[in-house]
């Protein structure tokens, strides 16, 4: 599904946007018409979409060695509503998103680091690296669940 990073960080892009949507729609319905499920779905459904997405900024700019400054502008984006989707097509025109999953070492003495070659590994194995994700992701879910929403005193 998911054949180079490019398709991978448009994807979550466009499902954070979507989310937002969402979340945003559970707050209308919640005040128009006394619905706090709404938010209740609209925002659980948003944060594993936030969560997803940010973890996917971190693996595409770690594949494709992005500097710190537009790897966290990737994650910051999803914070602002809607603004996964230009800073998808910012990162596509200055061609930070070109390029394929590297699976094997070249000659590039960072291929030699840990990091990367435990890179090469999970992007062998999508199996693997969808697991680990998963894991990952639903744990962080879980302990902001127990922790509660944004403004809870």
């Amino acid at each position: 599904m998911f054949r180079t990073p490019s398709t991978m960080f448009r994807a979550l892009a466009f499902a954070e946007a979507v989310s937002w949507t969402l979340l945003i729609l559970g707050l209308v319905l919640r005040a128009a018409f006394d619905l706090p499920v709404a938010v209740t779905i609209g925002g659980g459904i948003h944060g594993f979409v936030f969560l997803c997405y940010g973890a996917t900024a971190v693996l595409v700019a770690w594949n494709n060695r992005w500097a710190v400054v537009p790897t966290f502008c990737a994650v910051a984006a999803a914070v602002v509503p809607y603004a996964t989707v230009p800073t998808e097509i910012v990162l596509r025109r200055r061609g930070l998103l070109a390029g394929e999953w590297r699976t094997g070492a070249t000659d590039d003495p960072r291929d030699q680091r840990p990091g990367d070659r435990l890179l090469r590994w999970l992007v062998r194995r999508p199996a693997t690296l969808a697991v680990v994700l998963a894991v990952g992701i639903v744990a962080a879910y879980t302990v902001l669940l127990v922790v509660g929403p944004p403004g809870r005193a």
